[in-house]
């Protein structure tokens, strides 16, 4: 039996290990303007106008954000409970991140990068293999100050970050790594979390757009790729579309507000479905859908994220063609969910 057969390859692999990678797209459409309505004539001449959709940083200036990143990968067998596969991993595996950090700007330069100052505040961290918790950590609950995450409580590094809100580099991180080695499972953790591709990807801002393209009017839009890794269900790529949908006016604030909707990126998956052959016709056997959306508000005002958020939600069903005998369909059902945010805290 085919299912059978899948269900074994799913035993014998980590289901889908999730891997991303990121880059800038080329593809730019030229902002249009949209309707604008009559009631206050001064908020629409500050509409009409092109808006910076760009990061300020200020030497001295500091500011405390809450970032969060889950993901979860499941299986579920859905047939007959004796037909169930032997070992089937069956039940949600993934992990949760949660950190509240500070970041003081120290310096600035000529192309508008800062030397920031990240200092870790909060932590909390979940891990679980098929519905089984392997670590818990929460540094707002009692917890042992032997614990190396609890020694990343205080921990600082320094890191350059661009205008578009990319890590450009991470300057200097070895003493809050020096402070959580080991060889305990959370001590591989902590050192995780401090980890390069880690730290870009915590105090990184995903969705605002590449200098070049950053002024633009309600209406307008911009693009760039992301791409993942799903092991057995081989690589999936999407352009992330965003769309400035209006600009608010809070108080003294003017607060832009973007929607992000992610499509199938064809050129860059044919690129990465060569690497991925197999994998690839194992998931042409599947059904499948998918969503993958996100909002952004940045307060022009001060240069500084509001809040962004994004979630891509990705489900495979494949139904055995050939069930035996006397036997009700069989089918297996696998997602994907892994979700992103960031949040001003002051």
């Amino acid at each position: 039996m085919q299912l059978m057969r899948i269900c074994r390859a799913a035993a014998n692999s980590a289901l889908f290990v999730l891997v991303v990678t990121a880059g800038c797209a080329d593809v730019s459409q030229k902002p249009t303007e949209v309707q604008q309505p009559s009631t206050d004539r001064t908020e629409i001449a500050q509409q009409a106008q092109p808006v910076e959709m760009a990061l300020k940083f200020a030497a001295g200036d500091s500011t405390t954000y809450r970032v969060t990143r889950d993901s979860d990968k499941s299986a579920k067998w859905e047939g007959p409970v004796p037909a169930e596969p032997r070992r089937f991993p069956g039940g949600h595996t993934g992990n949760r991140v949660e950190m509240t950090f500070t970041q003081q700007i120290q310096s600035t330069n000529s192309e508008g990068n800062a030397v920031a100052k990240i200092t870790i505040k909060e932590l909390k961290y979940l891990s679980k293999i098929r519905d089984k918790i392997t670590l818990e950590f929460d540094s707002s609950k009692q917890h042992d100050p032997a614990s190396p995450l609890a020694k990343m409580i205080g921990q600082s590094f320094t890191v350059e970050l661009r205008p578009s809100g990319q890590v450009a580099r991470v300057i200097d991180a070895e003493d809050a790594r020096a402070a959580v080695k080991g060889i305990s499972k959370a001590h591989d953790v902590a050192d995780a979390l401090l980890a390069e591709e880690a730290v870009r990807e915590l105090i990184g801002i995903p969705g605002l757009p590449a200098a070049d393209k950053n002024r633009l009017l309600p209406g307008g839009n911009w693009s760039n790729i992301e791409s993942f890794s799903f092991d057995m269900m081989g690589p999936k790529s999407y352009e992330k579309i965003y769309t400035l949908n209006e600009v608010q006016q809070i108080g003294n604030r003017r607060v832009a507000i973007a929607a992000m909707n992610a499509v199938p990126s064809a050129e860059q998956a044919k690129e990465l479905y060569k690497e991925q052959e197999s994998a690839t016709a194992l998931s042409r056997m599947f059904d499948n859908k998918e969503a993958y959306t996100g909002e952004l508000k940045l307060d022009l005002t001060s240069g500084k994220i509001e809040e962004c958020n994004e979630e891509l939600a990705i489900e495979w069903f494949f139904v055995d063609p050939n069930p035996r005998t006397n036997e009700p369909p069989a089918a297996l059902r696998m997602t994907a969910n892994l979700s992103y945010s960031i949040e001003r805290v002051n």
